[in-house]
């Protein structure tokens, strides 16, 4: 089952790619997202990873949750999402 991790505290600069490949060091990424807004398109400073496995996500969490990328202190925890 994948596994959806909430990212916050992300930098201006941060984009899909970047978040995708930082978080590939823990793991397979499935997807990454910067959420931007509509209006401007600047990213909202957080985003999305999905892992496949809940293995690689508690790695990604505990090397991550309070790390520097991009020059900010990013947030990583579980989103509550439900899977039919």
């Amino acid at each position: 089952m994948s596994v959806k991790l909430f990212v916050g505290g992300l930098s201006w600069g941060t984009d899909d790619r970047s978040l995708r490949n930082k978080f590939e060091e823990y793991g397979q990424v499935e997807d990454a997202v910067v959420i931007r807004d509509r209006d401007t398109g600047r990213s909202r400073g957080f985003g999305f990873v999905t892992y496949s496995n809940n293995d690689e996500a508690e790695t990604a969490i505990s090397n991550l949750n309070d790390a520097e990328f991009d020059g900010r202190t990013i947030k990583g925890k579980y989103c509550l999402t439900s899977y039919l």
